[in-house]
């Protein structure tokens, strides 16, 4: 078909308003398609609220101004749906956030990223994300942390048999141990309060399926490809206030997220067993630091493989080092309990003159070997920490089932996005 031809345009042979048809049709055709009813029409309804697509843009570009894994824009929709519910139930038992209590929601979420509340603010506004967003977001979750603490927490009956099992366990667990899986979820700065976010929907789960696809999706660990998966360990390996989770769950339960440094961490029980052999209830680890100032990614793999492939116990790194900055290589004995979050989790999963994988830390890398575990005497454990760790499990799982039920009760229809 040939193409019709058309006489030149002369803009003074034609009148001002056919010229201002024929702009509006050109706009038109190479325009992007908006969303019909604009921006602030809604896209779902949730009993008799609705979700603006403002509201939706403005969530999903948080979600991906922190490079929150996965379809923002879904995560965000299914996030505001659930956040109406959570409101809707602090209105119908009468709960408010007072602004004090907003401000200071705000001032702590920011603080995860080590901002201010302003700063975070600004920074949200430089990148389109308005502050009511923000304050909407901590507005829902400090609603639904009242809603949760009010309607379950008298049901909440930790038995002193129960504390007593947990105690006995924690305080003599030579003989046990534990099979776990793992998620190390990355969280610098720029990313924390997102990181944490997910970990928060990551503690809810109760499959091990469920789990295993979580780990190959976000876990930055190199058990990722295994689902999380880890043998079994000694369950005195673990530093105490990893243990003391540990020994509140049932398999297919989820540690509420562990702060580590540049990231959070979480573990799934699933199993634990008695052993013939003893384990020590305390142990002091004996292990080698070696920094790799200025290497990062790709540059800090290759040196390390080249450090491993080289070395075959601890002392093989005094030779390693020789000739570099002394400060670059520390040798560490200390009680686990007393060992740092990230290094904590590494240690546990070595044997003796093993290498943990890379550790991120500002300015580069660190490696780590773990030379020996010297057992000590037992610790003094706290009723309360166990009760406390029963407790706010208990607590997680009401709160995961009333949402699943406000769910399946709610009419939520889904409209055009």
């Amino acid at each position: 078909m040939s193409a019709t031809k058309h006489p030149p345009l002369r803009g003074p042979s034609l009148p001002l308003a056919a010229l201002l048809l024929l702009l509006a049709a050109i706009l038109a055709l190479i325009a992007p398609p908006t969303r019909a009813g604009g921006p602030f029409a809604p896209v779902a309804k949730v009993n008799e609220k609705v979700v603006s697509g403002y509201e939706l843009d403005q969530r999903a570009r948080f979600m991906q101004i922190l490079r929150a894994p996965g379809d923002v824009r879904e995560l965000a929709l299914k996030a505001l749906i659930d956040e109406r519910l959570q409101v809707e139930a602090a209105e119908r038992m009468g709960i408010e956030a007072t602004e004090e209590m907003i401000a200071q929601g705000m001032e702590e979420f920011a603080g995860r990223a080590n901002l201010t509340a302003g700063k975070f603010v600004q920074m949200l506004r430089s990148a389109g994300v308005a502050e009511e967003t923000f304050r909407d977001f901590v507005r829902a979750g400090i609603l639904w942390r009242e809603v949760v603490r009010t309607r379950f927490a008298p049901r909440v009956q930790v038995s002193d048999a129960e504390v007593d099992r947990a105690l006995a366990m924690a305080a003599n667990p030579a003989g046990l141990r534990v099979l776990l899986s793992e998620i190390i979820l990355p969280a610098p700065p720029e990313l924390a309060a997102e990181a944490e976010r997910i970990a928060r929907r990551l503690a809810r789960i109760r499959s091990f399926s469920a789990f295993a696809a979580a780990a190959r999706q976000y876990s930055a660990s190199r058990s990722r490809d295994a689902g999380g998966r880890l043998p079994w360990m000694p369950l005195s390996n673990l530093p105490p206030q990893i243990r003391s989770q540990i020994l509140a769950l049932k398999p297919g339960e989820v540690t509420q997220p562990i702060p580590i440094p540049g990231g959070i961490a979480l573990f799934q029980l699933r199993a634990l067993e008695e052993i013939d052999a003893p384990a020590p209830t305390k142990v002091t680890v004996d292990y080698m630091r070696l920094k790799l100032p200025g290497r990062s990614g790709e540059a800090a793999r290759k040196e390390a493989a080249r450090i491993m492939a080289r070395t075959d116990t601890c002392e093989d790194l005094y030779g390693i080092n020789k000739g570099k900055p002394e400060e670059l290589l520390e040798r560490v004995t200390k009680p686990m309990a007393e060992v740092a979050g990230d290094e904590a989790i590494a240690l546990a999963k070595l044997d003796p003159n093993e290498f943990s994988p890379l550790l991120p830390r500002e300015g580069g890398s660190v490696l780590l070997m773990l030379c020996a575990r010297i057992p000590e005497l037992p610790q003094e454990i706290s009723r309360e920490e166990i009760r406390k760790q029963l407790a706010n499990q208990a607590l997680a799982q009401y709160a995961e089932g009333f949402l699943a039920e406000l769910r399946a009760d709610a009419h939520i229809e889904m409209l055009g996005q």
